[in-house]
């Protein structure tokens, strides 16, 4: 029959329709004031501890909302703000510097809502307000580091191999290797080409003077940069976490920049605090003459051992002072299983040290050996009156594996307990790589009244576009303009429920894309709507006429709809920051709008005026 669905697609569109509404919901029930709870490394949140944040937060006459928590984190919700602020200060002095006990804002979703996995869109710092900073990294200090990690791995590699040279000398941009005859020139050619990809080699020869310059690939430079900048955001990201904000931004810029987008945070010194501290690792033997207990409850520490607390077990360990490998020369690190199905941690050095770790870990085979992790972050002290930055190191073991055998270059940690803590340790291991140096370029603050002003301002925008479409199409194309008002809802509860879903992050320009995406939807209907009044003038009949503007309209949205969404795509590709946020809600607005212009409102047309005998339409003739 002519302008009817069948039922099975009147149905699918409803259960589509009933689906974006409760992943839309969300964002109407707002945030919650709240104070977000972090235990150090090792310590989880028990029933006694949240017992006693309670029982602190009654006795101060600053009572709870709600405590949750999954045994990492405790998050407790407040109804005000003026309560938020004085529960931080409280619980900051009962929990102490180890815990890290920052503010937040918590989605007040239902709980039957969140089991959907239902959660409201992410705002930007413009409509949250928090800290934005751009930090400028210096690759060329790790290009330079890892050079002199290659003089010591190739004059290894050579004297290994016993190929005699005469010098390994550092330059500007690579490496000078001088030879006293062509055959070992060659034999170390072949070798240093095999070992060593990363690197071209050319040989330079003058009289007697044989030599090889040894110089990074474009590929090889480009990895090393490109990788330098990931583990740089692995380490801001893990920094980003003691500030317990909800949802960082932390994204590349360019070639060596670094955006980080701290929403909800007003402490721009303590975030300066934390995103210039740097970590690195160090492997220890661990000295298994002494008694750590002793040492822990006398204080005396024998000579030549350190006494430090295993994370995970919190029971102290003397580690000997010598260092066995640094964490520079760590290059890669991944999660896996080893050959008996246990979780293991796969580890590629390459930063230099690998010969002497090779030699000690061949002669204390059977032994554990520690890893250590030193994180250095900034801390601000009052000296004569003014506020300094000083740096403050915290070192704490994070594993301490038994050595199996000589560890060469790749070699595999074992002895975890399970998958989860294989790649917490991977991820530690990764980021614990020195980072290069670094320092701000660019910040900005946003306060959190000004982003409830840019919500406040982007809703009425949003509001007066769409009220100002529901009144002109009313007005002018009757019911049928009423109908296009419906499918206009439709859409924007599709676009809402799709931005929460796909966890895209809304911005001031995003909420300009929907007031844009809004008109463009009315546009297709516009298209229709006149398509199907020429019908009826040319003397088609009224069914014949719906039919017909939609089936020959259908191109014009078409055309009219990707040469928007290619214009959208290239926006978002080279855009950055605003641009992107734009971006993303036109794209994402201009599918849906076709989606509910061509479906939802063609279904709403037929349901009122499908199979039925018509002598006149109400579309505003």
């Amino acid at each position: 029959m002519l302008n009817k669905y069948p039922v099975w697609k009147n149905i699918l569109l409803v259960g589509i329709l009933l689906l974006a509404v409760v992943y839309a919901a969300p964002n109407f029930y707002g945030d919650d004031p709240a104070v977000q709870i972090s235990p150090p490394t090792g310590v989880k949140i028990d029933a006694a501890l949240q017992d006693k944040v309670q029982k602190v937060l009654q006795a101060d006459n600053l009572p709870p909302k709600a405590l949750q928590s999954d045994g990492q984190e405790l998050l407790i919700r407040f109804k005000d703000t003026d309560t938020q602020l004085k529960a931080k200060d409280v619980l900051k002095t009962l929990l102490g510097d180890d815990f890290t006990v920052a503010i937040n804002l918590a989605p007040a979703t239902p709980p039957w809502l969140m089991s959907l996995s239902a959660a409201p869109m992410k705002l930007g710092l413009d409509l949250r307000g928090g800290v934005y900073f751009a930090l400028q990294v210096d690759v060329d200090a790790v290009v330079n580091q890892r050079l002199q990690g290659m003089v010591k791995n190739m004059s290894d590699a050579m004297r290994t191999a016993d190929i005699r040279y005469a010098a390994v000398i550092q330059q500007k941009q690579g490496v000078l290797l001088g030879f006293r005859d062509p055959t070992n020139q060659a034999n170390a050619l072949a070798l240093l080409q095999r070992q060593f990809p990363e690197m071209q080699f050319a040989q330079q020869n003058q009289g007697d003077r044989y030599q090889l310059i040894a110089t990074w690939t474009p590929q090889g430079l480009s990895d090393l940069r490109q990788h330098t900048i990931e583990q740089f955001m692995t380490t801001l990201r893990n920094r980003v976490n003691e500030l317990g904000v909800a949802e960082p931004v932390v994204q590349q810029q360019g070639a060596d920049r670094i955006a980080v987008d701290l929403p909800g945070v007003q402490d721009t010194a303590r975030a300066q605090q934390v995103l210039g501290g740097t970590s690195t690792l160090e492997f220890r033997l661990v000295d298994l003459i002494n008694d750590p207990r002793t040492a822990a409850a006398t204080g005396r520490v024998p000579p030549g051992s350190k006494l430090y607390k295993n994370t995970y077990t919190q029971q102290p360990m003397l580690l000997q002072d010598q260092i066995v490998l640094a964490g520079s020369s760590i290059t890669n690190a991944n999660a896996s299983f080893g050959e008996d199905g246990r979780p293991s941690v796969n580890i590629t050095l390459g930063g230099g040290g690998e010969s002497y770790f090779h030699r000690v870990t061949g002669q204390n085979v059977g032994k554990p050996l520690a890893i250590v992790m030193v994180d250095t972050s900034m801390q601000s002290q009052v000296v004569n009156g003014q506020t300094v930055i000083i740096p403050k190191k915290v070192e704490r073991v994070i594993s301490s594996p038994i050595i199996q055998s000589a560890l060469p270059s790749s070699f595999e940690i074992t002895g975890l307990s399970d998958a989860q803590e294989a790649r917490n340790l991977a991820l530690m291991l990764r980021s614990g790589v020195l980072p290069a140096p670094s320092f701000i370029v660019e910040e900005r603050t946003i306060g959190p009244q000004l982003g409830a002003e840019n919500i406040h301002m982007g809703k009425i925008s949003i509001a007066v576009g769409f009220i100002l479409a529901v009144i002109f199409m009313a007005l002018y194309y009757q019911v049928f303009g009423l109908i296009a008002d419906l499918s206009l809802a439709v859409n924007l509860v599709l676009l809402v429920a799709v931005l929460s879903l796909t966890g895209m992050t809304l911005t001031l320009p995003g909420m300009a894309g929907i007031v844009l995406t809004l008109g463009l939807a009315v546009d297709a209907n516009v298209l229709i709507f006149e398509r199907i009044r020429e019908e009826l003038r040319n003397g088609m009949s009224p069914q014949a006429s719906i039919h017909a503007g939609y089936e020959r309209a259908l191109a014009t949205i078409i055309d009219a709809n990707v040469t928007s969404l290619i214009a959208a795509l290239v926006l978002f590709g080279i855009g950055t920051g605003p641009v992107k946020g734009f971006a993303v809600t036109l794209t994402l607005g201009l599918l849906t709008s076709m989606v509910t212009c061509l479906l939802y409102g063609r279904a709403m047309v037929n349901y009122f005026f499908g199979g039925k005998t018509l002598k006149k339409l109400p579309i505003g003739m």
